[in-house]
């Protein structure tokens, strides 16, 4: 009996010393060391893709559409990469934009300094902020540094260059274990802060990069002024130096909701999953599309089909700010080639006044601002969970109030809605609504009801 009391208390103590490994094993929190520009709030992001936008595909082109997509109520132009490109084994006959000769100059097809500072500075006049791509994971083979530094790269055995993935063979890998190379990196995006008063960066295959390199840029840069950073990357660890990272997550949830393989129970888990790896404060990147999505995956239609409009509403009111790519307010329809000009078509803005719409709900509902500056994402309940995603979201006496019809055929659905009941108005509609303690809606194949109380 002694015996068995003693292999008992010995079972307990190695049961709780595997409790206290696996809870000294789990990820701490991640805790952001900067916050993002209070001007980030209740803002809309734009990818610019100078390259296709206009038959010259120039900067002075493009800064005639500025009045237009002021007017659609954008406020963050994102600029994809500005920079020469490489020649040496470059892809198509224009080459990839990421593919960077020199990071302190302008890629002589947009323009020239004068030409890119003209249209910074007329974008701040407007109202607009203004961020750059900023490549740091790689170069092209024949950048400038590849002759003055030749050990900021990283080299085979051969002693060679060679490209951080096999299908990228126009570009080579930087060394980050080289701190020297961090000093002339940070020098470089200081350069595009200093002279042409840039606003932030969109920091390509961030996680392709140490953090603590982000962190040091990052500090480095906030002493010529708060800036804005986006990490092309999905880790809640980016959040550390950036202040939005991609929602590559729900991107995947959303284009397999439309092909049938998820459905909306697939939205409320991401939801409750991202409250708990994600910090509040951080930023979630929100779109349907960008330019690697439509060049290599498909366009909104291809991916998404009658369900596209559905889903850019439900980007622009869960957590986290809405980005819309070059064209798409105009129904872009074609996949975009990427090493190559194919200028986007504009004869038709067919989507322009939707978008207007989304602009103007993100910028004046408070409920829906972004990160800790808007309201937490409640899930309502409702009793067709496979079908129907519903959520409400609220901040200093602002409420909205959202039902998403994830399916392609009719739903009825019922839900409680005890702390919800009262009068609204159709944001879309503008019909007077009543929600009622116990109410019966149905909603046609993707179709959406956003109620708003202000």
């Amino acid at each position: 009996m002694k015996f068995f009391n003693g292999r008992k208390i010995l079972i307990l103590k190695l049961l709780l010393l595997s409790f206290i490994i696996i809870s000294a094993q789990e990820k701490k929190p991640v805790v952001p060391q900067f916050k993002p520009p209070e001007w980030t709030k209740n803002v809309v992001m734009y990818e610019v893709n100078v390259r296709q936008y206009t038959p010259e595909g120039t900067f002075e082109a493009f800064e005639e559409h500025l009045p237009r997509l002021k007017k659609m109520g954008v406020d963050i132009l994102w600029f994809m990469p500005i920079h020469p490109i490489g020649e040496k084994n470059r892809k198509g006959s224009l080459g990839s934009y990421y593919s960077i000769k020199d990071y302190k100059a302008i890629n002589p097809e947009f323009g020239t300094e004068e030409d890119f500072k003209h249209l910074v500075n007329k974008a701040h006049e407007m109202g607009f902020h203004v961020m750059l791509d900023w490549v740091a994971n790689h170069t092209a083979w024949d950048n400038v540094w590849t002759e003055t530094h030749p050990e900021f790269f990283s080299k085979n055995e051969k002693g060679e260059f060679y490209p951080p993935v096999p299908d990228w063979h126009d570009v080579i890998d930087l060394d980050f274990s080289n701190k020297e190379l961090w000093n002339y990196m940070i020098d470089a995006m200081k350069y595009w802060v200093s002279e042409f008063d840039v606003d932030g960066f969109r920091c390509d295959y961030a996680n392709g990069v140490p953090i603590e390199f982000w962190t040091a840029a990052r500090k480095e840069l906030e002493k010529v002024k708060p800036l804005f950073m986006l990490a092309e990357a999905a880790e809640p660890e980016m959040h550390i130096a950036h202040d939005m990272t991609y929602n590559w997550q729900l991107k995947d949830i959303m284009n397999k909701i439309a092909a049938g393989e998820l459905n909306a129970a697939a939205l409320t888990n991401h939801i409750l999953t991202e409250k708990k790896e994600y910090p509040k404060e951080g930023y979630r990147l929100n779109f349907t599309t960008n330019h690697d999505e439509n060049s290599w995956s498909g366009t909104v239609f291809e991916r998404l089909g009658e369900s596209a409009e559905m889903f850019s509403v439900l980007t622009t009111t869960i957590h986290g700010m809405p980005l819309f790519y070059s064209g798409q307010e105009a129904g872009l329809n074609k996949r975009l080639r990427f090493f190559e000009k194919d200028t986007i078509d504009w004869s038709n803005l067919v989507f322009e006044d939707l978008f207007t719409k989304l602009c103007e709900l993100k910028e004046k509902n408070k409920a829906i601002w972004s990160g800790l500056y808007g309201g937490e994402v409640i899930l309502i309940e409702n009793d067709n969970p496979e079908n129907i995603f519903s959520f409400y979201r609220e901040k200093d006496g602002y409420r909205l109030i959202a039902f998403f019809n994830a399916s392609p055929k009719d739903q009825e659905f019922s839900f409680k809605s005890e702390n919800l009941a009262g009068s609204y108005n159709n944001y879309f509609t503008s019909e007077e609504v009543t929600l009622n303690t116990d109410d019966t809606l149905t909603l046609k194949p993707w179709e959406y009801i956003i109620l708003v109380n202000k």
